[in-house]
């Protein structure tokens, strides 16, 4: 759920120098154009050409001081005179540079020398632009532009770099080009000092310092240091997008931002960082790049003092101190800071989701969500901890990792003061307070907090059981509970209790341990107030106040109050799963296993703090603290008398019943316990398991062995009231 700020950072930072790179290459090409218009001018040919003779097709040569006009011919035969003629086109501009200057510009007062400057100057007032190109419809004022201009529908480039070979229509263009060669930037800012190739870009540079933005936007009053920038702006307000890309058909407002767009299809990476061997798509990203290596955070906040490589992340960082955000939904309303987060929330109203898997086809509205997506394919979990060597696929994962370690817990209630590791886990927690349950089951109605619930749930009605253990191929509805059940393969008990040493496979099993050393009841019942150690307890008991016994069976017709006791279908079907591996004996459940194994392991995990007595089976040992605390808390409804465990009262309501459930199948006697029933049937089986370890007999019954021990140990316990002498009774079956 965690989207990367650092990558839109970067993808904004981009489209910006993407804008800004168009803005100076459109401004190059204007300067190129205005010095080819200054060359032009300048240029010896077009001085002279209005000096065409159209009607003898002869050209002819003209002082204009005298305003006298020869042909080739006569200039030849004439000598050296005032107002001479020549036969070459060189001398004459000699002789005219010693001339005054007699032509004046009346709007401007400019003075010309020649004529034909004074005629083409004028054309700047006028407007006029005589030169007209036949293939397009473009008009020119000078007919050398008119000239370069046609080269561009001939190919024409008849200017080339003599050191790398690269063409060019017009000398200007060429001229430039060399200074990359050279390393000439003739243009010097005197503020700063920084240097420039082009006079367009030193000028537009010039207007950093002076704030000078003389371009404004007539539609929404926006200015702009540039002419070409203003250009770009325009196509917002129009929508065009005059470039096209011939594979993908996506359309484009700058020739720069194609440009990099056809590297998408082409996959090149240009430009190389010389330290580490990455490569960037793009020159800005490269330049970003090298402050890694050089440690370079120029751009910092007067806030808060955090630093930024790159000034669109300072921008947008400073959008959280003043709260602004510009980017508003048109559908909806809702506003956002950064523009790319609105691209994203516009996807919402239009269900676009443009990155699909190319396994399994899913798709998405995020880029990053694809990558992320994509390690569940891999397998890839690029964020390791340190601590304990685990590793996490997604960074916001490792960072709640890394709080287990520290214990931080940022995100507080502010009704309780509990605190929680992550922010998810505090909206669910709130969820207790207003009592919100927002998922609900479509099927049965029941409401959820949290949607993890919720979707394990709904598999309860579909069935589906997604995640699959690939060693035995069980499977489960929840992730957390195949990662559990790994742990029966791998032997793995991460959770270990502090106090005894004691593991366990689960997080929820330690807690429960836990309150056996604290003798914490953190569950109370509001009817009667009883105390339970689990609130699934808790739930079972409130049950004997509602009279709620909703599982029913449907063979024998029986309610259970728990969907466990419901499960266990052994009773009809006689079916013993789960067998000890030492001695062989089987059991219906694998709780009754896990009593049993303690027989041969020895393991008696439950101990009486006041005594010290330990029992392998935690009924019992709950049994025995009512001994020390002198607790009956079940009562018989018929008579009064009270007992300190559950199954007592059970056998005792038959003497009131006269229930006799257990009957012998070979004489048909009956019996109120199962206890005597199976002593009973050892008459008939002719069974005696209790054997005496020092001569050898063997009894029915475990009470019988008791007493025959005396023999051995000589132990008289029972005296009588009238002072005679210990008796033994010994008891023979």
């Amino acid at each position: 759920m965690f989207i990367k700020e650092e990558s839109e950072d970067m993808k904004i930072e981009e489209a910006f120098r993407v804008k800004h790179e168009a803005s100076e290459e459109q401004t190059d090409l204007m300067a190129l154009k205005e010095e080819r218009e200054v060359l032009s001018e300048i240029d010896v040919k077009d001085q002279y050409e209005d000096l065409l003779d159209f009607t003898t097709g002869e050209k002819s040569f003209c002082c204009p001081q005298t305003e006298k006009s020869f042909t080739r011919k006569t200039a030849q035969k004439r000598g050296k005179k005032f107002g001479q003629s020549f036969n070459q086109k060189v001398k004459p501009q000699a002789h005219l540079r010693t001339g005054k200057r007699h032509f004046t510009c009346q709007q401007c007062g400019i003075r010309f020398t020649l004529k034909g400057s004074w005629n083409r100057h004028m054309r700047i007032h006028t407007g006029q632009k005589p030169y007209t190109c036949q293939q397009c419809g473009d008009s020119f004022a000078l007919h050398r532009n008119l000239k370069v201009h046609m080269r561009i529908h001939t190919g024409e480039k008849p200017y080339s770099c003599l050191q790398c070979g690269k063409s060019f229509s017009n000398q200007g263009n060429l001229k430039v080009h060399m200074r990359i060669h050279t390393g000439e930037k003739p243009y010097i800012c005197p503020q700063c000092g920084k240097s420039f190739t082009q006079k367009v870009r030193f000028e537009a540079h010039i207007r950093i310092h002076t704030g000078e933005k003389p371009f404004t936007c007539q539609q929404c009053g926006k200015s702009f240091c540039q002419q070409q920038t203003l250009e770009n702006h325009m196509r917002v307000h129009t929508g065009e997008k005059p470039y096209t890309c011939q594979q993908c058909g996506k359309s484009f407002c700058q020739l720069r931002t194609i440009k990099h767009h056809m590297i998408v299809h082409t996959g090149e990476r240009p430009f190389t960082c010389q330290q580490c061997g990455k490569s960037f798509k793009r020159k800005g990203n490269l330049h970003s790049h090298m402050r890694i290596h050089t440690g370079g955070s120029p751009y910092t906040c007067q806030h808060c003092g955090k630093s930024f490589t790159q000034k669109g992340s300072i921008n947008r960082h400073l959008r959280i101190h003043t709260g602004e955000k510009p980017y508003t939904c048109i559908q909806c309303g809702k506003s956002f800071a950064q523009l790319v987060n609105l691209k994203v929330h516009i996807r919402i109203h239009t269900g676009e989701s443009p990155y699909t898997c190319p396994r399994c086809g899913k798709s998405f509205d995020k880029d990053e969500n694809l990558k992320v997506h994509m390690r569940i394919h891999t397998g890839e979990k690029p964020y390791s901890c340190l601590q304990c060597d685990k590793s996490f696929s997604t960074h916001g994962s490792f960072k709640i990792h890394t709080r287990v370690h520290t214990g931080e817990k940022p995100y507080s209630c502010l009704q309780c003061g509990k605190s929680f590791s992550n922010q998810g886990n505090l909206k669910v927690h709130m969820r207790i307070h207003t009592g919100e349950k927002p998922y609900i089951c479509p099927q049965c109605g029941k409401s959820f907090t949290q949607k993890v619930r919720f979707e394990a749930h709904i598999r309860i009605h579909t069935g589906e059981k997604p995640f699959t253990c690939q060693q035995c191929g069980k499977s489960f509805c929840q992730q957390q509970t195949l990662e559990n059940h790994m742990r029966v393969h791998t032997g793995e008990k991460p959770f270990t209790c502090q106090q005894c040493g004691k593991k366990f496979y689960q997080h929820r099993s330690l807690k429960e341990h836990m309150i056996l050393h604290t003798g914490e009841r953190p569950f109370s019942c509001q009817d009667c107030g009883k105390s339970f150690y689990q609130h699934r307890t808790l739930k079972n008991h409130m049950k004997v106040h509602t009279g709620g016994s909703t599982l029913t069976y449907q063979q024998c017709g029986k309610s259970f109050d728990q969907r466990q006791n419901l499960k266990d279908m052994s009773l009809h079907t006689g079916e013993k799963t789960f067998t000890c591996q030492q001695c062989g004996r089987s059991f219906n459940r694998k709780g009754n296993l896990n009593v049993h194994m303690r027989i041969h392991t020895g393991e008696k995990p439950y101990t009486c703090p006041q005594c010290g007595k330990c029992f392998t089976q935690k009924v019992c040992f709950e049994a025995h603290i009512r001994i020390h605390t002198g607790e009956k808390p079940f009562t018989c409804q018929m008579c009064g008398e009270s007992f300190n465990q559950h199954r007592t009262l059970k056998d005792h309501m038959r003497v009131h019943t006269g229930e006799k459930p257990f009957t012998c199948q070979q004489c048909g006697k009956s019996f109120t316990q199962k206890g005597t029933f199976n002593r009973h049937k050892r008459v008939h089986t002719g069974e005696k398991p209790y054997t005496c370890q020092q001569c050898g007999k063997s009894f029915s019954q475990r009470r019988t062995i008791k007493d025959h021990m005396r023999v051995h140990t000589g132990e008289k316990p029972f005296t009588c009231k009238n002072g005679m002498e210990h008796v033994s009774i010994n008891i023979e079956p």
